[in-house]
């Protein structure tokens, strides 16, 4: 049994990434990746009710901005 799969996305996001984890504390982008994927998956199922509202999405951007992420 394999404990790791292959998940492909866009280079230039991969390259964004790379540029984002620079200076964080994680070793690679996909030690960054993991953390997100697993911060989203503890937070249970995705359900309508679980979009965002605008406030929200415009808080994160600049919480992330200023984290200096984007």
């Amino acid at each position: 049994m394999r404990d790791k799969v292959t998940i492909k996305i866009p280079r230039e996001l991969y390259e964004n990434l790379q540029e984002m984890v620079v200076g964080t504390g994680f070793s690679s982008v996909t030690e960054f990746i993991v953390f997100v994927m697993r911060t989203l998956a503890s937070c249970g199922p995705v359900n309508e009710d679980s979009k965002l509202s605008e406030e929200e999405i415009t808080a994160i951007k600049k919480r992330l901005e200023k984290l200096g992420y984007i």
